[in-house]
């Protein structure tokens, strides 16, 4: 799963990686916890890109109650087109999810290791989401869920699920609303991933009041 990430990178960064005119709000974390508001990329139109303020903990567009979010922080991978929860957005509101690094917790005997990964020359990348608007009386929220797969050689040491990284040469592939379920799938299955470590933290990050760089240390 993907239940905790950071971001560390300037707004200048953002702005060059993917295309954007300005990052409204934008501050880093090396802390990001579900329920929080993140930073996600989407394509209004055809011609650029969008960052924009998302709650973590996609609250589909009929639920009664914005609580369901809070079991919808993830998305498996394999079940997009099936899953009432992720179905319409899979197809019509895909977004990148811009981060330097997440968590993952390891069982031990004497507890949860929680380690870190990254790229090795600490670079930006970007996980695949799903969006989605939802409305009730006067409240409207946009929110938002973090694509995950079977791990790969480097995760299977903590944990046998990881978040989809995206490819930088495909973002706008994925936010391309014309694109098929069949190639959004075969997308997926080849996530980004050369390039990445992972080393043990501290059990500080176990805290989401936590937002410091101890967590990493």
């Amino acid at each position: 799963m993907c239940g905790r990430f950071n971001m560390l990178a300037t707004p200048e960064q953002l702005i060059e990686t993917f295309g954007l005119e300005s990052v409204p709000g934008y501050k880093i974390s090396y802390n990001i916890a579900p329920g929080q508001k993140i930073l996600g990329i989407v394509q209004p139109d055809r011609n650029g890109l969008s960052a924009v303020s998302l709650d973590w903990g996609l609250v589909p567009s009929w639920a009664k109650d914005s609580k369901i979010g809070h079991s919808l922080i993830n998305a498996r991978a394999e079940t997009l087109g099936e899953k009432p929860s992720f179905k319409a957005a899979y197809h019509k509101r895909r977004c990148l999810i811009p981060a330097t690094g997440f968590y993952e917790w390891q069982k031990t005997e004497n507890g949860k290791q929680a380690y870190h990964i990254c790229r090795e020359d600490h670079r930006l990348f970007a996980f695949a989401g799903l969006w989605e608007h939802w409305e009730h009386g006067a409240d409207t929220l946009y929110s938002c869920t973090i694509i995950t797969t079977a791990a790969n050689a480097l995760g299977q040491t903590i944990h046998d699920r990881m978040p989809v990284i995206i490819d930088a040469e495909n973002y706008r592939f994925w936010l391309d609303p014309r694109q098929s379920q069949q190639s959004l799938d075969q997308l997926l299955a080849h996530s980004a991933y050369d390039g990445m470590r992972l080393y043990p933290v501290s059990d500080r990050v176990n805290n989401p009041r936590h937002d410091d760089q101890h967590c990493l240390e």
